[in-house]
């Protein structure tokens, strides 16, 4: 009985550690008496918990802010630059690189482009991009608390890779890969999930509870949320939305299926469609995202055309969706969201014909403000996290 009391006061003393924290980190500067007020504990717990903070340096003391009659209050302020946090979207032909501080501000980043590398190959592009980043990584006190990876697949809760049919990959274990190397926390998501959180935190969906992200990239991932927090499923398989069958009988895709979303509107997808209208690059260079868009700059109607195709595939699977959850907003993410410009009219005329007319009211669509750096945001968001849950009072703090 008695070690039941003990634990359950270890874990109400933690959350309320915690709440404190995170009203500090979104209210400073602030007292502690607002602290209390905000909160709804008692001044002596505030003020216990703001010590054991203080000592482990994840906040500090400013000057006295304005008085309200009587003493002028302490405030206090989060420390961000505590730790720091390592966020890298892994693409099918990219890896985009962040470095944080612990509020999300990208302090150094970093991109490497590659074609059809085996697994082992991309794995020594991950250990050379952890490093550069850990390089430049200015003094702090706990130096970097984690490392995110969000990859293009499914993910089970335990951070394990089943399935990343664009890049080849069934069960692979990376997140043991890359804590063994760096003895560091390491979480592994479906990119889709962490650029929906990083839209969600940072971005554009701020304002917003019920979100539906689209990242648009050589495949199509979905990432869900609901009642402000990120739904991943029974199993953490939610999302998968880039392989609904748009297309009975239609094209095989490498997932298995046919017909799937993201043959018809994908990148991979608008270059295949571009290439049999017959535009060309320049000097026998493949055809790319930035040739067409920079021919749509340009006026080339055939390019524009090809972005109107793909905007309204998109409408035809986004519509799907808004008539299954309802949401208050739709965000086109990753790298197609450069193209919004000849997008966004026939995703939109796509809509209007068919997504019933209830479903529209109030449905915000907008395309990323993040653009291709929502997924490494979103992971490393998720490790600043994690820091915040572990005991510090164990770290090696000096």
């Amino acid at each position: 009985m008695k070690k039941t009391r003990t634990w359950n006061q270890h874990v109400v003393k933690k959350e309320n550690k915690a709440l404190v924290l995170n009203t500090i980190r979104s209210r400073s500067p602030i007292s502690r008496a607002d602290i209390a007020s905000m909160t709804g504990l008692n001044k002596g717990t505030v003020s216990s918990l703001v010590s054991e903070l203080l000592g482990e340096q994840l906040i500090y003391e400013s000057g006295p802010g304005e008085s309200n009659g009587g003493r002028r209050p302490v405030m206090l302020l989060f420390n961000q630059h505590a730790g720091f946090s390592i966020g890298i979207d892994l693409g099918v032909n990219y890896l985009l690189g962040v470095l944080t501080d612990l509020e999300g501000n990208i302090c150094h980043e970093k991109i490497v482009k590659f074609k059809d590398l085996s697994y082992e190959e991309i794995e020594l592009k991950l250990f050379e991009m952890v490093d550069y980043l850990m390089k430049h990584t200015p003094e702090s006190v706990y130096g970097i608390v984690g490392i995110g990876i969000g990859v293009p697949g499914t993910v089970s809760k335990s951070g394990e890779i089943l399935l990343a049919p664009n890049l080849g990959w069934k069960n692979v274990d990376l997140k043991n890969v890359m804590e063994e190397k760096y003895k560091l926390p390491v979480i592994i998501e479906n990119e889709a999930n962490a650029g929906a959180y990083g839209e969600k935190q940072f971005g554009v969906g701020k304002d917003f509870n019920h979100i539906i992200y689209v990242s648009v990239g050589i495949g199509i991932g979905v990432g869900l949320i609901l009642n402000g927090s990120l739904y991943k499923g029974h199993h953490g398989f939610s999302g998968e939305l880039g392989h609904m069958t748009i297309e009975t009988g239609g094209t095989k895709c490498r997932c298995g299926n046919e017909g799937c979303w993201e043959l018809y509107a994908s990148e991979q997808a608008l270059v295949k469609n571009a290439e049999k209208s017959g535009i060309t690059a320049i000097q026998n260079d493949e055809i790319s995202l930035e040739w067409l868009i920079s021919l749509a700059e340009d006026g080339d109607v055939e390019a524009i055309n090809q972005f109107k195709q793909i905007g309204d595939y998109l409408g035809v699977g986004i519509n799907n969706i808004i008539n299954t959850f309802n949401p208050e907003q739709i965000i086109i993410g990753n790298r197609m969201a450069f193209a919004e410009e000849w997008l966004t009219e026939p995703l939109k005329n796509r809509m209007t014909k068919q997504t019933l007319w209830f479903q529209q009211q109030d449905l915000q669509i907008n395309f990323s403000e993040l653009s291709t750096h929502s997924s490494a945001l979103g992971v490393a968001a998720f490790s600043v996290e994690n820091f915040f849950l572990l005991d510090k009072e164990k770290s090696n703090v000096m």
